[in-house]
């Protein structure tokens, strides 16, 4: 008969471990923790569900609602090391046994950054960490909700108006000068070392210019993001009209094909992939620049502009609310054009095999 191996059973062990070295130093201090004690009583009962060869339904309910008691129960607690330590050795083997099933993985994704963000409020807490050091992720959660109204006009200025505007203006401008540098050779020698030099450009030199050319408001900050976003389109635009195969375009040559038909039909589509990896990076390129060119000087609104004047008045939960509405925008932006990618380039290999993979 073939035995099958428990997922984390040296986890799971380690665990068990340091839960009876914990009952052992509880039961000999006076007054005795009672709290405590049913907590480290709760994970022994979480551990000992997970030490079985034959993980049913029944018993994997048993071992996550009994898990989700003792560290809900614990939060509340002061901190004890060895029980922390267990609670940190069995949210490694929930993490690991959830990658072993059948659900998405965004789930996964999920359950750790629940368990990074609990181990963050408690030891933020437990050791009195001070706001202005690291704020806990409550007290983030407080000031983003009290600054609503604020960060939608923050977000309204940085990534509506300067962000979505330098990042197509940089974008198209780039996929177009390639083309036209690949229709017409003589400009490769001109243009391309001219569009090099943007990308050397530092953005702390080139932002108080654009706001000097063009105000404190977001044209500055969209002049800023389309220099940085110009160079990654126009050279991955360029590998891309040059990835066709030799064979393809003989048969566009027998085909009588003109030049712009070969480009339409066969050129441009094999140059997306290309095109859409550079837009990708221009998503999380071009809200970095804005951010940071609202430093050098920007109107009354803008997460930028509210990451830099909060600091400045020692609001750490407001600034990292401000980070976090930053890092949900640039993930949506992202995602979405993951998925736009997966629809038009449907046909590349590396797509095709991560769909076969699902």
């Amino acid at each position: 008969m073939k035995r099958t191996a428990i997922p984390g059973t040296f986890l799971l062990v380690g665990a068990l471990l340091l839960l009876m070295l914990s009952l052992i130093q509880l039961s000999g201090q006076t007054p005795l923790s009672a709290p405590l004690l049913l907590v480290n009583i709760l994970l022994v009962l979480c551990a000992l569900a997970g030490c079985t060869a034959t993980f049913s339904r029944l018993r994997g309910a048993l071992f996550a609602v009994t898990l989700l008691a003792s560290v809900l129960w614990l939060a509340w607690q002061p901190i004890h090391g060895l029980t922390l330590g267990a609670v940190a050795l069995l949210a490694m083997v929930s993490v690991q046994r959830l990658a072993r099933s059948t659900l998405p993985a965004a789930s996964v994704a999920a359950l750790l950054g629940l368990w990074l963000l609990w181990f963050w409020q408690i030891l933020v807490t437990g050791f009195a960490v001070p706001q202005v050091i690291l704020p806990a992720p409550l007290d983030i959660l407080a000031a983003l909700v009290n600054s609503v109204p604020l960060l939608a006009g923050d977000v309204l200025q940085t990534v509506i108006k300067s962000v979505l505007a330098g990042y197509l203006l940089g974008s198209g401008l780039g996929i177009g000068v390639a083309i036209l540098i690949d229709r017409l050779p003589f400009l490769q020698r001109g243009l391309l070392p001219v569009a090099s030099l943007t990308s050397t450009v530092p953005l702390v030199g080139v932002a108080p210019i654009a706001v000097m050319w063009f105000g404190f408001d977001w044209p500055s900050k969209a002049a800023v993001v389309t220099l940085v976003t110009f160079f990654p389109a126009l050279v991955s635009t360029l590998a891309g009209l040059k990835a066709s195969g030799k064979l393809e375009q003989e048969l566009m040559y027998c085909y009588a094909a003109t030049p712009g038909q070969s480009l339409r039909v066969l050129r441009l589509p094999a140059a997306m992939p290309f095109i859409f990896s550079a837009l990708k990076v221009n998503a999380t390129l071009s809200l970095i620049t804005a951010i940071v060119a609202e430093f050098f000087g920007s109107p009354t609104a803008g997460l930028g502009f509210r990451i830099s004047t909060e600091s400045a008045r020692m609001h750490m939960p407001v600034v990292w609310s401000a980070i976090v509405v930053a890092s949900i925008a640039g993930s949506l932006f992202y995602s979405l054009l993951v998925q736009l990618d997966r629809r038009v380039n449907f046909w590349h290999p590396t797509l095709r095999g991560s769909a076969a993979q699902k």
